[in-house]
């Protein structure tokens, strides 16, 4: 794997190095006081992948309205239990958001997934094309022994077609269900209840697209981290989300914070007319996930005829 950022711009290699910094402060403080088995927790390897990794991103103008983009950063720890991120990686990610959003200490957004090594190295053994990008793309921003992960085993074309198949049969449908779901909760008055519908819709479109693609998607409900993902992939789902105006941006944020708030906090409220908005993207990213998603699986089964 390789380990230069060199044709990167030098404010994007500092910016790299203070994000491998944060990441392992902020990791360090949340085993401090580890017990047992965790004692030994470790981070293996930090792995630049995506567009910076490759040399093709977007840098929009921050006050643009057009796409940028993110770093996508792979942490690779030593025991599967570190993965959790509630237990060890919130303070991170906060931390990532306020250098970014309030600070300005960083110019370029941070999306990060973390996977122990077993889970990296079984990925590659299933020929999830996530992980194989990663390990062709990836660059290494720190390795802790230098360790070669394994060697990938690609799936065959019948196996690519099916898998990306059964995928796609699954995740639509659910997607739609939640959908639908979401619009009977909201003729019923239960608006709270409805913007949680709605957002499990789109985690499911996201996670559709990501799993047919890629046979892959992270656990996580911030569906602001799976649309940079989705985005990176195919940029047709770019731009479903208006973002001209604060208010179109913060409808964005108020189906994000839905997942938590609109379950627990009395103080979330969100009116018919935010939802009815809200439910024309997500109807609109369907229809453009299913497109991508068809168009895939149409190639995958015609390299089985070839």
């Amino acid at each position: 794997m390789r380990t230069d950022i060199d044709h990167l711009p030098a404010a994007k290699q500092r910016e790299l190095e203070r994000i491998v910094e944060m990441l392992f402060d902020e990791f360090g403080q949340a085993t401090e006081n580890a017990t047992g088995r965790r004692k030994g927790a470790r981070i293996l390897k930090i792995i630049l992948f995506g567009s910076h990794a490759r040399g093709d991103w977007v840098d929009a103008p921050m006050s643009a309205n057009q796409y940028k983009s993110d770093y996508d950063i792979l942490v690779i720890v030593s025991q599967k239990e570190l993965t959790d991120r509630a237990a060890y990686w919130a303070k991170a990610d906060e931390r990532l958001i306020r250098a970014y959003t309030i600070e300005k200490t960083l110019r370029t957004p941070v999306n990060f997934i973390v996977h122990s090594l077993h889970e990296v190295n079984d990925g590659l053994a299933h020929g999830r094309v996530f992980f194989m990008e990663v390990a062709k793309d990836g660059i290494a921003l720190y390795d802790a022994d230098g360790r070669e992960l394994a060697t990938p085993k690609p799936k065959t074309p019948q196996q690519a077609a099916e898998t990306a198949k059964e995928y796609f049969e699954e995740w639509m449908p659910s997607a739609a269900g939640f959908l639908d779901t979401s619009k009977y909760a909201m003729s019923r008055g239960r608006l709270k209840e409805s913007a949680f519908q709605l957002h499990q819709a789109t985690e499911r479109l996201y996670g559709c697209l990501l799993l047919t693609l890629t046979f892959y998607t992270p656990y996580n409900h911030n569906i602001a981290f799976l649309r940079s993902l989705a985005e990176g992939h195919d940029r047709r789902v770019y731009g479903i989300w208006p973002e001209t105006t604060h208010r179109e941006r913060a409808m964005f944020q108020k189906l994000k914070e839905a997942y938590t708030k609109a379950r627990y906090s009395k103080h979330y409220k969100i009116s018919e007319d935010e939802l009815t908005w809200l439910g024309a993207c997500v109807e609109e990213l369907g229809r453009v996930v299913h497109q991508v998603c068809t168009e895939k699986i149409d190639e995958l089964e015609k390299a089985i005829r070839e």
